[in-house]
């Protein structure tokens, strides 16, 4: 892939999971081409980068849940739990999004013959 094109992938990401400050991001761009390539995005898999963002709020609600616990002091006051749920609920939009541009998952279903013979609604009579 053109580094123009990871470069606009990478922010992308960035942008999904509000990691904009370039004096302090979250994530290096190593760490986000990893979530990107478990996502295939280098085969220019849209949804990937929606699943990456996806990935890395659930890595920043696990380190979340991991570091900061329930802390209280004198007037500050912070529950690592509940922002770790929130991160999953975002992390779970993403990825209802993904769901929503991915072609291969766009709401077919099959039809599987059970070799009866008989259709489901067919009246079945003892002679």
């Amino acid at each position: 892939m053109e580094p123009a094109e990871q470069e606009k992938q990478l922010g992308q990401v960035r942008a999904l999971i509000a990691d904009l400050d370039p004096a302090n991001q979250i994530f290096t761009d190593e760490q986000l081409t990893t979530y990107l390539e478990l996502n295939d995005w280098d085969t220019g898999y849209k949804p990937g980068i929606y699943r990456a963002a996806a990935d890395t709020l659930d890595a920043i609600a696990v380190s979340e849940v991991l570091t900061s616990k329930v802390i209280r002091t004198q007037d500050l006051s912070t529950d690592g739990a509940k922002v770790a749920e929130t991160l999953r609920k975002q992390a779970e939009q993403l990825r209802g999004k993904a769901d929503e541009l991915d072609p291969e998952l766009g709401g077919t279903f099959e039809i599987i013959d059970t070799g009866y013979g008989r259709l489901e609604a067919e009246e079945w009579r003892v002679f």
